[in-house]
């Protein structure tokens, strides 16, 4: 049997849990503000112990019930989740040192905790027992659905293996998961800057120079995800691109080379101790590919389809290069010239200027009309809570409301700043259930504003904002009385922030929030028309880079050998001839260690182009009723948004179409021609 009594660490301090800012009464706000390293601590081994309590309890019902074993189970869960959420988070976010390590450590032993939760033998018994009998076969719908998807939860947890086989998975995991928070602490904490000069910075725009300006002629740009894209398209010396590409691409590999190499190894072992011949083929079974094989197919009919445009467009930026450094030469396209190439392509044949065009899309200004759209589509009302207790100053709180009623909550934390998280997530705190509101947060990492200038987004990033929150809204959306089921399959649950990526492709929606922060002008529609026109350019090669990490994820966890395994610089070089496109890989460099998709998110790559199939699908009943109708958004909303896993996705999906999906407008959205 499985011991629950796990301590994290002796807390210094003696308060009483009513003191701890955590523990608040049902839908009251956390005093992040308050929260002190110790606090954490004492949160994590409070709730350890209630658990422990609850499943003692449990194992000693004399009888079993749907009640007592899998309504007990979603609670049990749920508090367990909700504690992980909160100690995760402010590993990623605190301003505080030992917050963070607190966090993390109490993140790990909740996350082993969770893993003999599932692997428990007594409560599977009850499982196993309650579903041969009578009471199991009255179950429908929701019920039926939690009894099958917790059974299965426990399978593919090692429940069934015998006891050492058990113990070699928890250790597995354990080791996998200490291994994971290294990779993105270093990748997180990674901190470099490309020194240049006045010749070096031709192209750049002036607010960004003045931003990185430390001397006369001297700049120092900080290598993070705010500065990559303004760098690569507009920096007009090759050197500058090619120097900022080699840095950037090369974060935390002095480090995570080697953990990324353990963590395949534990990974693939893992996998075989639950009788799997990959990884990847352990990870699918629980989405909707369901194996391999699936997998793979999609990702080769996509290249198959986007090949011949990618090679063309390949030449298209070549011959560009060729015209502006005026040579008659053979000339190679590197991969640090793509974005620039088609950026110049872009500012030429469509007249857009992505820089300039920032200066249309103020933050603030783009969170306001973002907000409009979501609150009319979909029903909620967002209201800003005045002065919250937050981890940091700049973070935001927001309540959700529908009529008078209180349905969610989220906080903003918007800006870069140094040991936060360098992606963009909307990060779940609390699922939700039943009379328990979901909360999240939106975590980004946009330019913060200047003296001079507030935060200006390019296209990419207003983009990112859209989809971003979409998985807020997501997560608001869920009511159900089983937090087991508000999440969707992981090869899903991207369509249903993809599919909003659509308003700003709408003149009428952009224009009702894209005014020049210093005119207050609209955004001319010709220069909007222009900007929809130019996204072919390139788009078959964009494509492919999204493919070719499809490839990567999957080379790396299907295709591991552990008696041969092949070095993961090597995946690079193979995808390169595997396509015969381009050389995407540049020799030195390890774009692997600092992709934090391959780490906490195995096996998920691909889904973002399976989930845009079901995104651009479900868009055309939008398209065909009007994007700002609150009918079709509210169905969107009860159908899709708030199911998580309460009814079977495809099901869900053709209920909202009025017909059977199909892949016909994702594949018109590629830009293919």
């Amino acid at each position: 049997m499985c011991s629950l009594n796990i301590v994290i660490g002796h807390s210094q301090s003696k308060q009483e849990n009513t003191n701890n800012p955590f523990l608040v009464g049902l839908n009251e706000p956390v005093a992040y503000a308050k929260v002190t390293p110790n606090d954490v601590t004492d949160y994590a081994n409070y709730i350890i112990k209630e658990v422990s309590k609850k499943m003692a309890a449990i194992k000693k019902e004399p009888t079993t019930t749907f009640a007592n074993v899998f309504e007990a189970m979603d609670e049990v869960r749920n508090r367990i989740s909700t504690t992980s959420y909160n100690c995760f988070m402010l590993n990623w976010v605190s301003t505080d040192s030992l917050i963070r390590a607190k966090g993390i450590a109490s993140y790990h032993v909740i996350d082993s905790l969770t893993t003999v939760i599932n692997a428990d033998k007594d409560i599977y018994a009850k499982m196993i027992g309650f579903k041969s009998s009578a009471a199991y076969k009255e179950l429908k719908g929701i019920k039926k659905m939690l009894v099958d998807d917790m059974i299965l939860k426990s399978e593919s947890s090692g429940v069934n293996l015998s006891e050492a086989q058990l113990q070699k998975f928890k250790k597995l995991t354990q080791e996998i998961g200490d291994l994971s928070t290294d990779y993105s602490n270093n990748m997180n904490t990674s901190k470099d800057i490309l020194v240049v000069d006045e010749k070096g910075m031709q192209g750049l725009p002036e607010e960004f120079k003045n931003n990185y300006k430390v001397g006369e002629g001297k700049y120092e740009i900080p290598i993070i995800n705010a500065t990559n894209e303004t760098v690569m398209s507009n920096a007009a010396l090759e050197e500058t691109r090619k120097a900022y590409y080699i840095k950037f691409n090369n974060r935390a590999a002095d480090k995570n080379l080697s953990i990324l190499d353990s963590m395949v190894k534990k990974r693939d072992e893992l996998a075989k101790v639950m009788g799997y011949p990959t990884f990847a083929a352990y990870s699918l079974v629980q989405k909707m590919a369901k194996d391999s094989k699936t997998a793979w197919g999609f990702i080769n009919d996509l290249i198959s389809r986007a090949k011949e445009k990618a090679i063309a467009d390949v030449q298209l930026l070549t011959d560009e290069k060729k015209a502006a450094l005026n040579t008659k030469d053979k000339v190679e396209l590197a991969p640090w010239d793509i974005s620039f190439y088609k950026n110049q392509i872009v500012k030429k044949k469509h007249q857009v200027n992505n820089e300039e065009l920032r200066a249309y899309f103020p933050m603030e200004q783009c969170l306001k009309g973002m907000f409009d759209i979501y609150q009319k589509l979909l029903g909620f009302e967002f209201r800003k809570v005045e002065h919250p207790s937050v981890w940091q100053e700049d973070v935001e709180m927001y309540e959700v409301y529908e009529g008078n009623t209180l349905k969610g909550r989220f906080y903003m934390d918007l800006f870069p700043r140094p040991n936060k998280e360098t992606w963009f997530y909307g990060v779940n705190i609390a699922s939700g259930k039943g009379k328990e509101i979901p909360v999240s947060m939106l975590l980004g990492n946009f330019t913060k504003p200047s003296k001079t200038s507030p935060s200006l987004l390019s296209q990419k990033e207003l983009n990112t904002l859209f989809h971003e929150f979409g998985h807020i809204v997501n997560m608001m959306s869920f009511h159900g009385d089983y937090s087991f089921q508000s999440d969707s399959k992981p090869d899903f649950v991207e369509s249903m922030s993809q599919l909003f990526e659509n308003w700003i492709s709408n003149y009428d929606i952009v224009s009702t929030f894209a005014k020049h922060y210093k005119t207050g002008e609209t955004l001319p529609k010709a220069t909007f028309e222009n900007i929809q026109k130019s996204k072919t350019v390139a788009s078959g090669l964009s494509t492919i880079q999204q493919l070719q990490k499809c490839l990567y994820d999957m080379n790396l966890y299907d295709k591991y050998n552990s008696k041969a395994p092949i070095a993961t610089d090597q995946i690079w070089k193979n995808i390169d001839k595997q396509l015969g496109i381009m050389n995407f890989y540049v020799d030195n460099t390890h774009p692997q260690a600092s992709w934090i998709h391959i780490n906490t998110h195995p096996v998920y790559y691909y889904g973002y182009l399976w989930s845009r199939v079901y995104a651009q699908d479900m868009f055309t009943q939008f398209e065909k009723n009007g994007l700002t109708d609150t009918k079709t958004g509210l169905r969107y909303r009860e159908l899709i948004l708030a199911n998580g896993t309460q009814r079977d996705i495809i099901e869900a999906v053709e209920e909202f179409l009025g017909r059977p999906s199909n892949n016909k407008a994702y594949i018109k959205s590629l830009g293919l021609h």
